[in-house]
């Protein structure tokens, strides 16, 4: 009996079409010492980046089906837009809204009114939603309790509606509505916020009862566990490339440091790194994409590697541009905070190799 066939992790020309235009998008519209100052300032979004990625290329509608006004793609499309926004380290709700926010609200009554016409106006990037649970909690952990304030909440600055999930189902509640304050904190990312959110018992209202709310919300984490491995990748992608670039123009001893066997090793060993985690990244994407019943062990798979990588991609990117690569001017620690911030997103490394543990009955 014939097994089912191997996902094909390759790029489709449609994914390539989008990742050019999102690419040229960010090369034209967004630059990294203007993105540093914003994030200094406590604001590091670009509202007129937002628009034209959102809305204009369509990105932020790609997993909402085409009857509520998105692009009715996929998560491999998804994930496209997620690599390039993680090469730039790009300040945008991306993550948070259109994949986590989203896949919550799609796995609701898409037949309710207030719940399709908050997809719809997700899709068209005129609104942004985010589920009002800290940054770090993973997929298929134990939820956290109800409580007056949330804190770690990724993006909830930027948030106009917050999912909160409560014991007796899933609730929709308006930022500049009463009974709900979001203070900002001081992240280590600096471009992507964190905010401890308050709300009062009483504030938004339900779009779900307590087991459609919490099935969506384990859906919505899952689903962003699975892409932010392609924004990881992206982020190492952007590492290695500049690490090799600046050790062929950086010269000691009247040749380019780039050509010391050390740093080709180190460098070989990276690109090694970067190609494993690339299809760890799609096999996942591949995986939420077509519904596989092993999405689950997927994700975890790839969410305990490419973690991993990134932050080692990061860490020598810093190292190998010597002096200028410690310098706050340079982009490089930009992308190590990211790096470090994603490695605990959604579940640690270590949880995700807990989730593997059970999927494939290791012992304990």
């Amino acid at each position: 009996m014939e097994g089912p066939l191997p996902m094909n992790l390759l790029y489709t020309d449609t994914e390539d079409d989008l990742r050019a235009a999102v690419r040229s998008l960010l090369t034209d519209r967004y630059d990294l010492p203007a993105a540093l100052r914003r994030a200094e300032s406590g604001d590091p979004y670009d509202a007129d980046l937002w628009s034209s990625l959102a809305g204009g290329i369509g990105a932020a509608g790609l997993l909402v089906p085409e009857k509520l006004g998105g692009q009715g793609a996929g998560h491999r499309e998804a994930a496209v837009v997620l690599e390039e926004l993680g090469r730039a380290v790009t300040a945008a709700p991306y993550l948070t809204s259109s994949v986590v926010a989203t896949e919550t609200l799609l796995g609701c009554d898409t037949d309710s009114t207030d719940v399709a016409g908050l997809l719809t106006a997700l899709a068209g990037g005129h609104r942004v939603a985010v589920l009002a649970l800290p940054l770090t909690t993973p997929p298929d952990g134990p939820l956290p309790a109800a409580a007056d304030t949330v804190t770690g909440v990724a993006d909830a600055v930027r948030a106009d509606v917050l999912l909160v999930p409560r014991e007796d189902g899933l609730y929709a509640a308006e930022t500049e509505g009463p009974g709900v304050s979001v203070e900002p904190l001081t992240p280590l990312d600096l471009t992507r916020p964190l905010a401890a959110v308050t709300l009062d018992p009483a504030a938004g209202i339900r779009i779900a009862d307590a087991a459609t709310g919490r099935a969506a919300v384990r859906r919505g984490l899952l689903a962003g566990a699975g892409l932010l491995a392609s924004e990881q990748l992206g982020v190492a992608e952007w590492c290695l490339e500049e690490t090799v670039k600046y050790t062929k123009e950086r010269h000691q001893f009247n040749r380019p440091v780039g050509s010391f066997q050390a740093l080709k090793h180190r460098m070989a060993q990276l690109w090694l790194e970067v190609v494993s985690a690339r299809a760890a990244a799609r096999n996942a994407a591949g995986a939420l994409a077509t519904g596989s019943p092993e999405t689950a062990l997927a994700v975890a798979v790839a969410q305990a590697y490419c973690g991993r990588v990134a932050v080692h991609a990061a860490e020598e990117c810093v190292q190998l541009h010597g002096g200028i690569g410690m310098t706050w001017e340079h982009p490089a620690h930009l992308y190590l905070k990211r790096a470090k911030a994603d490695s605990v997103a959604l579940g640690s490394a270590g949880r995700h190799k807990e989730t593997i543990a059970e999927l494939v009955d290791l012992p304990e």
